[in-house]
């Protein structure tokens, strides 16, 4: 078991000051600002672990030092889920990197006079290639298996379309509104993408006409007399659930019998892997995905390498 260090100061053990309260407040308020829902629920989630943690030592976050931060990475190594099994270095990562994200708010806005976690060693992650990618003839089964004479499957028709021309993420997606696509230039708008960053894309010609079918012969009957600026909509009216379009491409890459575990970020995945085997250059693609890094982007030309290899194994003279 990791030790206990002994209360500094009289905050009883258990319970946050009224200050650390009202500072993870503003911290969460600051985070809104920045990122999206589903970000800033994992950051704060994150942060109260932490806060708790510091709370069962009788600590505040002021008198907290990089020692103690040593000790708080030290107990989430530790920790075991509830199969015995270590957490894995992405989750230890997530944690420690919420952590950071709070001494640099502390930081910045002079709670603190030191940022202790500014020191705090991350672990390093392995840069995995993606699980599933699909092939082309399985892209194009999906694609193609909605039936288009049905105001759903124009939907779910130009969904698709619209996840393997762009990329996009499934929250990127379902917030689209319909002003951010223009398809007679051919383009589509992310606003307030990850990050809090905007981007515009390219759309294919399949991908404006799939749309174009869908404004025009699909939506109006989904819509109904509700006012939505939703691009896509559930059978109410409303804009779609993030949950329900991902059973969506689940079901049609079923309905395609595709045997492969398909998600909207199977799409993603897939589309990166197929522009970088059309010799597509890596910072046209690092642009389209919205990477922020061109090192996130990198770890696609690992797949085409990977093909390489099989190449190499089965036409080789010297490869079997």
């Amino acid at each position: 078991m990791i030790p206990k260090p002994p209360p500094r100061h009289g905050n009883q053990q258990g319970s946050l000051s009224a200050r650390d309260k009202r500072i993870f407040q503003l911290y969460e308020e600051d985070l809104g600002l920045r990122f999206g829902e589903r970000t800033v629920a994992g950051y704060c989630g994150h942060v109260r672990a932490f806060l708790a943690w510091l709370s069962s030592r009788g600590l505040d976050l002021h008198e907290v030092r990089s020692g103690d931060l040593d000790a708080y990475q030290t107990a989430l190594y530790a920790r075991r889920k509830s199969d015995g099994k270590p957490y894995s270095t992405g989750a230890h990562a997530n944690q420690l990197t919420a952590v950071k994200s709070l001494f640099r708010f502390l930081y910045r806005r002079a709670f603190v006079l030191t940022d202790p976690a500014a020191s705090l060693p991350m672990p390093r992650l392995e840069q995995r290639l993606p699980r599933v990618i699909l092939t082309k003839q399985e892209a194009a089964r999906i694609l193609e298996a909605p039936d288009k004479r049905t105001p759903l499957g124009l939907r779910d028709r130009a969904i698709l379309e619209v996840l393997y021309a762009t990329g996009i993420r499934a929250s990127e997606l379902v917030k689209l509104a319909v002003e951010d696509i223009d398809t007679e230039d051919r383009l589509l708008r992310v606003v307030l993408g990850k990050g809090n960053k905007d981007r515009v894309v390219p759309l294919t010609h399949l991908a404006a006409r799939a749309i174009e079918r869908y404004l025009v012969r699909g939506r109006p009957k989904l819509v109904g007399s509700v006012r939505s600026s939703a691009l896509f909509v559930g059978p109410e009216g409303g804009r779609l659930q993030r949950g329900r379009l991902s059973a969506i491409v689940k079901e049609w890459a079923k309905e395609a019998h595709v045997k492969k575990p398909v998600t909207c970020h199977t799409f993603r995945h897939s589309v990166a892997t197929h522009l970088l085997k059309g010799r597509a250059d890596i910072r046209h693609i690092q642009r389209l995905l919205g990477h922020s890094s061109l090192s996130t982007t990198e770890r696609y030309t690992r797949v085409e390498v990977q093909d390489l290899k099989e190449v190499i194994a089965r036409a080789h003279p010297r490869g079997r």
